[in-house]
């Protein structure tokens, strides 16, 4: 497959009829360059965007999740990466009594910027200034026909975002993939690092060396294409919240089914595809024990999060994403580490158990000075 043909089938037209017409109003905020090539590209993508609608009612968004509304306002960074002219979306959140602390939060690989809405909330009512970014290839940020994914790149990236906005010191959260990037922000920025905190993040584990196999990025990008919110649901309900449901996970299943139901659905497919081939071959567990910085480990006992775990033998599959013996042996790796276990939580504990989640996150935080 060209690297070319999932951007070129991105670029679809909005007026493939009556089907479409939630991605049309989506569309409207688009830039006007993205709405004149959109105008000039195939019909044969928009025929498969409005069959993706058709066969997966609900709210359709742009590629850059146009459509969706975020907790805050949403500010964009421009710079350029790879040769290539990009944008992150990011809120910047600054409390009403500062403590002069400011927290970056780092969503996961299903997750995005607006899914910490909550935790946004208690940092500023606590003081904190709260960043939160959508890292290139995600949610309301560029999603690049071409780019070298790795979590360097990113890391670079909300560096330099934090940089441009003057901000230095700070207490880097991340969860699930974001887990993975806040461990290697923190080392390779580890005295702009306060302290790392670890949301059930994926990475605690090799894959790979455990027998997963490889999929190409061909082969991601067709299991990408085939996204639908009840596929969203269904893995969520089963690897993240053991088992239940509730109605307010259902907004952030149609957050992201919307991306993909929209007219900039291979585009959204190709950049995840990229993604997951960077979560699979650039593990951060051997460098645990390089971490310096004091460590909260959060970690919900019922998750049984692995990356392309479907893809594996039942054997190899038994051997993966157990997450309490998971977490105990990143707390001994990571030497400034404490852990905090929640019995009954899956893979997002801030969202199924808001209260005690932020309770352990505000006691952590506060047991470290603002500095160091």
């Amino acid at each position: 497959m060209s690297l070319r043909r999932p951007f070129l089938l991105a670029l679809s037209t909005v007026c493939a009829g009556a089907a479409l017409g939630a991605a049309s109003l989506a569309f409207a905020a688009m830039p006007a360059s993205a709405a004149v090539a959109m105008s000039q590209a195939s019909p044969v993508a928009a025929s498969a965007a409005a069959a993706s609608t058709a066969d997966d009612p609900g709210p359709a968004y742009g590629p850059e999740l146009q459509g969706f509304n975020y907790p805050a306002p949403v500010q964009r960074f421009e710079f350029t990466s790879q040769g290539v002219p990009l944008q992150m979306a990011y809120m910047d959140v600054k409390p009403a009594h500062a403590n002069g602390r400011a927290v970056v939060l780092l969503h996961g690989k299903n997750f995005c910027a607006a899914t910490w809405d909550a935790t946004i909330r208690r940092l500023s009512d606590a003081g904190y200034r709260v960043i939160a970014p959508d890292q290139i290839g995600f949610c309301k940020s560029s999603k690049p026909e071409h780019y070298q994914y790795s979590f360097q790149q990113l890391a670079r990236n909300t560096h330099a975002l934090l940089e441009s906005l003057g901000v230095s010191g700070v207490t880097v959260v991340g969860h699930s993939t974001g887990g993975m990037l806040a461990v290697r922000y923190a080392l390779m920025y580890p005295h702009e690092t306060q302290q790392l905190v670890l949301v059930n993040p994926i990475g605690l584990e090799d894959w790979k060396a455990k027998g997963v196999p490889s999929l190409s990025v061909d082969q991601w990008y067709q299991r990408e294409l085939k996204t639908t919110a009840d596929g969203i649901r269904r893995y969520e309900q089963a690897t993240y919240y053991a088992g239940q449901w509730r109605a307010d996970y259902e907004p952030w299943v149609q957050m992201l089914a919307g991306m993909y139901r929209g007219p900039g659905k291979q585009l959204v497919a190709w950049n995840s595809a990229l993604l997951y081939d960077m979560i699979y071959t650039q593990p951060v567990v051997y460098e645990f024990g390089q971490l310096r910085m004091p460590t909260l480990l959060l970690i919900g006992q019922k998750d049984t999060t692995a990356i392309g775990k479907d893809a594996a033998s039942l054997e190899v599959r038994a051997k993966l994403g157990h997450y309490p013996e998971l977490g105990r042996a990143a707390a001994k790796a990571i030497p400034h580490a404490t852990l905090v276990e929640f019995a009954g939580l899956g893979h997002a504990p801030q969202m199924q158990d808001p209260d005690a989640f932020h309770k352990a996150l505000l006691d952590g935080l506060a047991a470290v000075p603002g500095n160091r």
